[in-house]
C-alpha cells in the first residue's frame, strides 16, 4: 500500500499525518507554526516535523510517496508558492513552498504538492469524509474566518488565478447594523465573514449592545444558551448569514451534497438551526432534497486531503 504525509500548516499551529491510500491516518504530530519568524524559519519547522514522521513511518515499514500541503494564504497550486498571505502568518506571501519544502527534504519538486488549507480540508471530505463516495461536494466552513471550496470528480475547483473558496468574501444583507456595512478584514465591507465569523458573532453582541463579558464566539454562545436575548438575536443572525451564502453557492453550483464545517458548525443545534433554516429558505424548489451535513474528519481532514494531492498525482 503507499502512504503519504499530509500537512495543514495554519496560522498557530502546523499539523501532520501519515495517511494510507485508504484515507486513514496512521499517526501524527503537531508544532506550534513560528507566525513571526517569517517564510524560512516556517519551512525548516515543517521539513523538520515531517523528517520525523518519514522516520517513524520507515521504521514501521511504510514507504512514503510523498508530501502534500493544505497551507492558509492564496496557494498557487501549480508553482507551489503562496501568492498571498494575512498578516497572521508574517513574511509567508512569496514563500516558494513546494521547492522550499522539497530541497530541505531531499525530495523531487513533483513528490511535493500544495494546495490552499481549506481546500485541503474540502479534499478530505470529499475523499473519506461526509462526502466520501459522492461526485460533487461544496464545503463551507464558519471559525475565525469563513472559507469554501467546491470539489467536482475528486478536484478541488482552485480557479485561475488561486483564489477561488473565498467566500467569505461575498455580500450579504445581513452585514449591515443601522443602514451602514460592517467592515470585514479583508478592507471591504458588508461581507458575509463580517457577520458569520466567530470574531463577528461576538462583535455583533457589542454592537447590539451586550453588556455581559464575551471574550468570544463561545462566550456568547454561553451566554445565549443561558437566555440572555441580545447573545440569542447575534447568534442567530450570524447563522443565518451563514445559511442565506451557503444556499446561494448551492444554487450556482448544484452540488451533490453539501457539507458545512468549521468551529461554529461543532456549536451545536442553537447555530446548525437557524442556519439550516436559512440555507432551505433560500434554495431554489429543485434543490430542496440537498443533503446538508456537518463535516465528519475534524481535524484530521486537511492532513487527508493534503496527502490525497500526492497519493492521486500521476506518476
Amino acid at each position: 500500500m503507499q502512504y503519504a504525509i499530509g500537512v495543514d500548516l495554519g496560522g498557530t499551529k502546523t499539523a501532520a499525518g501519515v495517511v494510507s491510500a485508504a484515507g486513514e491516518v496512521l499517526f501524527s504530530e503537531t508544532i506550534p507554526t513560528l507566525n513571526r519568524d517569517g517564510g524560512g524559519a516556517i519551512l525548516d519547522a515543517t521539513a523538520a516535523l515531517v523528517s520525523s514522521l518519514v522516520v517513524r513511518a520507515q521504521t514501521e515499514g511504510l514507504e512514503v510517496a510523498g508530501v502534500g500541503v493544505g497551507s492558509a494564504g492564496v496557494i498557487d497550486a501549480g508553482r507551489g508558492v503562496v501568492v498571498s498571505a494575512t498578516d497572521a502568518i508574517l513574511g509567508w506571501g512569496g514563500t516558494a513552498l513546494t521547492a522550499g519544502l522539497a530541497s530541505r527534504l531531499g525530495l523531487d519538486p513533483e513528490a511535493v504538492r500544495a494546495v490552499n488549507d481549506v481546500h485541503a480540508h474540502a479534499l478530505g471530505e470529499a475523499w473519506a469524509g461526509a462526502a466520501a463516495g459522492t461526485a460533487s461536494s461544496l464545503l463551507v466552513a464558519f471559525g475565525t474566518g469563513v472559507g469554501g471550496s467546491f470539489v467536482l470528480d475528486g478536484q478541488p475547483l482552485l480557479g485561475h488565478r488561486y483564489v477561488g473558496g473565498h467566500v467569505g468574501h461575498v455580500a450579504s444583507p445581513y452585514a449591515f447594523h443601522e443602514g451602514v456595512a460592517v467592515p470585514c478584514v479583508c478592507g471591504g465591507a458588508g461581507h458575509v465573514e463580517a457577520i458569520a465569523s466567530g470574531p463577528a458573532i461576538r462583535e455583533a453582541y457589542v454592537r447590539l449592545g451586550g453588556t455581559s463579558p464575551a471574550a468570544d464566539a463561545r462566550a456568547v454562545f454561553a451566554l445565549a444558551g443561558a437566555g440572555d436575548a441580545i447573545a440569542i438575536q447575534a447568534v442567530g443572525m450570524g447563522a443565518a448569514a451563514a445559511g442565506q451564502a451557503v444556499a446561494g453557492l448551492a444554487n450556482i453550483l448544484d452540488p451533490e451534497v453539501v457539507v458545512v464545517s468549521g468551529g461554529l458548525s461543532d456549536a451545536g443545534a442553537p447555530w446548525w438551526r437557524p442556519m439550516e433554516r436559512a440555507l432551505r429558505a433560500e434554495l431554489l424548489p429543485a434543490l430542496a432534497g440537498l443533503p446538508v451535513l456537518p463535516a465528519k474528519l475534524g481535524n484530521a481532514a486537511a492532513i487527508v486531503g493534503a496527502a490525497r494531492l500526492v497519493l492521486t498525482a500521476p506518476s
